[in-house]
């Protein structure tokens, strides 16, 4: 079951923290290795640069258009000014950046963005993952530690995430940690040169009583580390 949280409760905080960041969201051991999701750093800049780069064509078919070629985008210049950005708003309340990593190492991002509070207790969730852990359960199981640090200690209600239809290795991820679809979003976001539509897949509280890891668990897609 999911803790309650109030408005006021900070887990793994510091001083300029909000409720449910800067935290370390737990670790899940899948075929690829133990997964964990941590705050981002800066000196993360020398692995998301490498990687972006190598993944260029594995990763521009689902990303939005941006000013700027790819290489110039994944200088180190871009990290800074990623993480800088992410940082602000996190201290702000406003999103949850966090890396992925494999064994210790620099895999992915996932970031819970917009995060609105009062009555409406609700945010989006984006992530991308290195090709070489491309369906070995790293997305997913990182997914599965987002969505029950959003509905535990950071109290939110409601996540949605929106996705290509063809994205079928994506849409797998969200299915398997119990995201629903709710709808097509037509033309929705620029990628790859185009306006793109996108389905918009959710998940509440409600939806996952026991929670999005334990079903994991339960299935056999992950073990806690």
């Amino acid at each position: 079951m999911y803790p309650e949280a109030g408005p006021g409760a900070i887990h793994g905080a510091g001083e300029e923290g909000h409720p449910g960041w800067p935290a370390r969201p737990g670790a899940l051991r899948v075929g690829a290795g133990v997964v964990e999701l941590r705050p981002i750093r800066l000196r993360d800049a020398g692995p998301w640069r490498r990687i972006r780069l190598a993944d260029r064509e594995y990763l521009r078919p689902w990303e939005p258009d941006a000013p700027g070629s790819w290489e110039q985008r994944h200088g180190l210049g871009g990290w800074l000014t990623q993480w800088w950005s992410l940082r602000s708003l996190a201290r702000q309340g406003q999103c949850l950046p966090f890396a992925i990593t494999v064994d210790g190492r620099f895999a992915g991002q996932l970031t819970i963005g917009n995060v609105v509070r009062s009555a409406l207790r609700s945010a989006w969730v984006g992530y991308w993952v290195a090709s070489a852990h491309a369906s070995s359960g790293v997305a997913t199981a990182a997914v599965a530690l987002a969505v029950d640090h959003a509905f535990g200690p950071t109290a939110l209600h409601r996540l949605e995430a929106t996705v290509r239809p063809e994205n079928a290795a994506s849409i797998r991820v969200l299915t398997k940690v119990g995201f629903r679809r709710e709808g097509l979003l037509l033309r929705y976001l620029s990628v790859a040169g185009a306006w793109r539509d996108h389905y918009c897949y959710a998940v509440t509280v409600e939806d996952l009583g026991i929670g999005a890891v334990a079903d994991l668990i339960a299935g056999g897609r992950a073990e806690r580390a």
